[in-house]
């Protein structure tokens, strides 16, 4: 993979394993929502994992990386807001921080993306340390801020391919989350990102681990959906999240208004797995702590 051709660099914080309400100050928990296949829920997932876990009380800032800009279009910013965007940040020209918006749910955040993101790896060539652009740029977000400005948690949502914006966001995370559709090439695609992952792990982010598989647009009347889990908790075990993202409706509408599914409807069972969803991901956290 061409993207990948640094050599490794001294990491520019100290890796942490600690549950998000114990991280030091300045240390958030960075998580990559990847997954190459496009349509298996990457930006659905992070706004509203964003939203669930703003909502039990941690400070989350989503940056968008897709040139789409379709995260930063779920939570309601409009294009023409979009001065500063993560484009900027990693050509050089701003401090994160300075691209950070804030988003109509409290403690939740985003520093959104521009097509402009589309053209970054041709922008950057062979610039010295370019995959370390977003982790560098990440690591200087907490600094001189008061504690209670902190972001306890930074969740990256990838575009939906192995390039360099995806190698950016894997050498800057502490771990991947990955989104993954119960359909019948699902396993395919887990199998070349798992194989990323390593690739990046052996050359320029050694911390980097894989959080968890989410499998989302879980239909249970279909006999696929039910085989495609089994087959996945089979080759993947305890990495697969218990919770499951149904297909729903409300999910699918609350992107056009500009909110997440648990603003727009959280009675929804799309919102109460998402719910469930960040009450695990928090608990992974803790046994991490535990084990580290």
């Amino acid at each position: 993979m061409t993207v990948i051709d640094e050599p490794q660099q001294e990491q520019t914080q100290e890796p942490t394993q600690e549950p998000t309400s114990e991280v030091p100050h300045g240390h958030p928990r960075i998580l990559a929502l990847a997954n190459q296949k496009g349509g298996v829920g990457k930006t659905t997932t992070a706004i509203n994992l964003g939203t669930a876990l703003a909502a039990i009380g941690e400070r989350v800032l989503i940056v968008d990386l897709d040139p789409q800009g379709n995260a930063s279009t779920g939570l309601g910013i409009d294009r023409r807001n979009r001065s500063c965007s993560t484009y900027d940040v990693l050509i050089g020209e701003a401090p994160l921080r300075e691209a950070v918006v804030s988003t109509a749910v409290p403690r939740l955040h985003i520093a959104p993306s521009t097509m402009d993101l589309s053209g970054l790896e041709l922008e950057l060539g062979t610039t010295p340390g370019r995959a370390f652009k977003l982790r560098d740029a990440i690591g200087a977000l907490n600094n001189n801020v008061s504690p209670d400005a902190d972001y306890t948690y930074v969740l990256i949502d990838c575009p939906p391919s192995l390039n360099l914006l995806t190698v950016n966001a894997m050498a800057a995370s502490d771990a991947i989350l990955v989104p993954l559709q119960c359909e019948f090439f699902a396993l395919e695609g887990l199998s070349q990102l798992l194989q990323t992952v390593e690739q990046v792990r052996s050359t320029l982010n050694p911390n980097l681990s894989i959080h968890g598989i989410v499998l989302t647009m879980f239909d249970s009347r279909n006999n696929l959906s039910n085989q495609v889990v089994a087959d996945v908790r089979q080759f993947m075990g305890e990495k697969v999240y218990k919770t499951m993202i149904p297909r729903n409706v409300r999910i699918s509408e609350a992107p056009s208004y500009g909110k997440p599914v648990l603003v727009y409807d959280l009675k929804c069972v799309g919102s109460e797995a998402y719910l469930r969803l960040a009450t695990e991901v928090i608990q992974r956290e803790r046994e991490l702590r535990v084990t580290h």
